[in-house]
């Protein structure tokens, strides 16, 4: 059995610092400005999410998504409403999310509330997906168990078939959720471990607070 010892693995986080002057009143200004600058700098995939849910069952589970969008009302992402993690939040609309941008030494850490979006917002997002895309969504039982990577890839192929000339339709089981963030960490990495971690806390009267927290 592996017995690896990782204790010298370790690298210095000199990028960058983060103070409460330079940051905006409200957080998802702030996002919007590190988002920004992880496009600009052409860093890999910067809208990947992890989103962590917890259902009845009281096992957390976590997994990456894409984040399509965000305003001051949430983060969209979209999924199958029937998959492990939908199943999960019918259970617990709680969940948090994590965005790592290994680069620029950053995260951001965020916990909401879960919604699902409108059958509107679902049918436009469907249609500007590749079309193969489409029909992988359409197929696709997320999160049960199949025979084996054949029979997918043959019911693929089956699917291409079917909808020839036709458009894809969206099946009921599939659509978007909201994560409206009720709390939202900035985290930068520091030379010696102290590391910069700026939190904004949504009060009751929706206006946001910003607190420093130790590393």
């Amino acid at each position: 059995m592996p017995n690896r010892d990782l204790t010298n693995m370790r690298n210095s986080y000199e990028k960058g610092f983060l103070l409460e002057k330079d940051c905006d009143k409200n957080p998802i200004f702030q996002f919007e400005k590190w988002f920004q600058q992880a496009i600009d700098d052409n860093l890999y995939e910067p809208n990947a999410m992890q989103i962590a849910t917890v259902g009845n069952d009281l096992h957390p589970s976590l997994r990456t998504v894409l984040l399509k969008s965000f305003d001051e009302n949430g983060f969209v992402f979209y999924t199958n409403y029937e998959s492990k993690k939908g199943v999960d939040i019918k259970e617990n609309d709680k969940v948090a999310l994590l965005f790592w941008f290994r680069e620029h030494e950053r995260q951001v850490r965020i916990e909401g509330i879960a919604t699902q979006t409108t059958e509107e917002m679902n049918e436009i997002y469907f249609r500007s997906r590749p079309r193969d895309s489409q029909i992988a969504a359409y197929l696709s039982n997320q999160s049960i168990v199949i025979e084996n990577r054949n029979s997918l890839d043959e019911l693929f192929l089956q699917i291409i078939q079917e909808f020839k000339d036709l458009e894809i339709p969206i099946k009921k089981n599939w659509g978007g959720y909201n994560i409206k963030p009720t709390v939202i960490e900035f985290w930068q990495g520091r030379q010696n471990r102290l590391h910069d971690r700026l939190q904004y806390t949504l009060k009751d009267n929706q206006t946001w607070i910003l607190e420093r927290l130790a590393p």
